[in-house]
């Protein structure tokens, strides 16, 4: 239960700050209804299932591997989660810049799935999180196969139900999100992942 709650935390804290796969996702639903937001958000999960899974199996592999120097490879992880959390609260003061789409039609939903799978499986620092996250909170250097497997259940069940709360939005909302509730959700997610970064700084 320890790791798939470590995983929906960590999960919650990539997926909740709104970034332009977000946007998009609310202005599918939009277009075309909640179903094809919906096909959007499972694709957004979906990387981030992918990533979480390379991450544990990654993370494991290296904690076994620097035993011996696991407070250094503690305070480097909280580091870097640290780095992704100040780097996002420092862009949250900057306007969300909107993205050229070709927007999906409700009968497309398998396609809108793929599209959105790759257009956020190409972001290399998702792996760098969860790296950072099993590493830095331990988790790696004891975790049986249930427990990565927990972790990364517990990881794709927040960001798919943080995307499929984006895409009702999308579907019951009459325009965009206001840029005060896009840098209120940045704020969030990355104030999220601070709080990871101090726990695993503070043993």
């Amino acid at each position: 239960m320890e790791s798939f709650l470590t995983g929906a935390v960590a999960g919650y804290g990539i997926a909740i700050p709104v970034g332009a796969i977000s946007i998009l996702i609310v202005q599918v639903g939009i277009k075309c209804g909640f179903r094809c937001a919906l096909s959007a958000g499972a694709g957004a999960a979906t990387a981030d299932l992918v990533y979480a899974g390379l991450a544990v199996v990654g993370g494991a592999a290296l904690a076994q591997a620097v035993e011996g120097i696991g407070d250094p490879l503690r305070i480097a992880s909280g580091v870097v989660l640290t780095v992704i959390a100040l780097v996002g609260l420092r862009n949250a003061r900057r306007p969300i810049e909107e993205t050229e789409f070709q927007y999906p039609k409700g009968r497309d939903l398998a396609a809108t799935y793929a599209r959105f799978l790759g257009l956020t499986i190409i972001n290399p620092m998702t792996i760098v999180y969860f790296a950072a996250v099993v590493v830095g909170l331990g988790v790696a250097s004891d975790m049986t196969a249930s427990g990565g497997l927990a972790f990364v259940v517990g990881a794709f069940l927040a960001s798919f139900s943080w995307q499929a709360l984006v895409a009702a939005v999308g579907a019951v909302a009459g325009g965009r999100l206001t840029p005060r509730a896009q840098r209120f959700a940045i704020i969030a997610g990355n104030l999220l992942i601070l709080i990871i970064a101090v726990f695993i700084l503070i043993p």
